[in-house]
């Protein structure tokens, strides 16, 4: 994490775009923790919020765009021939799919706060041949609120953080973030319920 953190601080904005593109695309570099550690170096002074949240949705947003094409295009079935990646499609894939035969394109939304389902949602939506105009108009917005939510988390724990990441490891993190999610999946079901009735 200290090596990211001097990464991050020696190529500032032209890391965030490039790891958050790398990291929506595959499941190698740890999302959340770029965001956070933009967060505090944005309570450090040392970058700016608004260009930080700008430059970490157009890394998300042409990351989660390149798995969509790759999804459509029929790529991800030549990539699969590569071992390790063959491996972690075949443990992820098949969750996406059923993901999006209970909650639709609401999966694209949602999926970004769960790490494994984010980097199969695009893929899937592809291949299933999701309209370009649908899969941004769930895809993009739900990519711009976890790109806040997590900038936001550095930014108001600023010092504090170094002391919260030894109480909680990455996946309590993950786990807070899966639960928020699904309460806000529970609250959006029971509301749409209602507005039927």
């Amino acid at each position: 994490m200290h090596s990211l953190d001097l990464f991050l601080a020696h190529y500032g904005y032209f890391a965030i775009f490039g790891l958050l593109m790398l990291g929506i695309v595959g499941p190698l570099i740890p999302d959340e923790t770029i965001l956070v550690l933009s967060g505090i170096a944005i309570h450090r002074g040392e970058l700016d919020f608004g260009t930080t949240v700008a430059v970490g949705f157009a890394g998300s947003l042409c990351g989660i765009t390149v798995s969509y094409v790759l999804g459509r295009t029929g790529a991800i079935y030549v990539l699969e021939r590569f071992t390790p990646l063959h491996r972690w499609v075949s443990r992820h894939l098949p969750q996406v799919e059923i993901w999006f035969q209970r909650y639709g394109k609401w999966t694209l939304f949602f999926g970004y706060f769960i790490a494994g389902l984010r980097h199969f949602t695009a893929l899937t939506a592809g291949m299933s041949k999701l309209r370009i105009r649908t899969f941004a108009a769930y895809a993009y917005p739900g990519g711009l609120v976890w790109v806040l939510c997590f900038v936001s988390i550095g930014y108001y724990l600023g010092a504090e953080w170094e002391k919260l990441v030894r109480l909680l490891d990455r996946g309590a993190l993950v786990l807070v973030a899966i639960v928020t999610v699904i309460a806000a999946i529970v609250w959006w079901l029971r509301r749409k319920r209602h507005a039927t009735r």
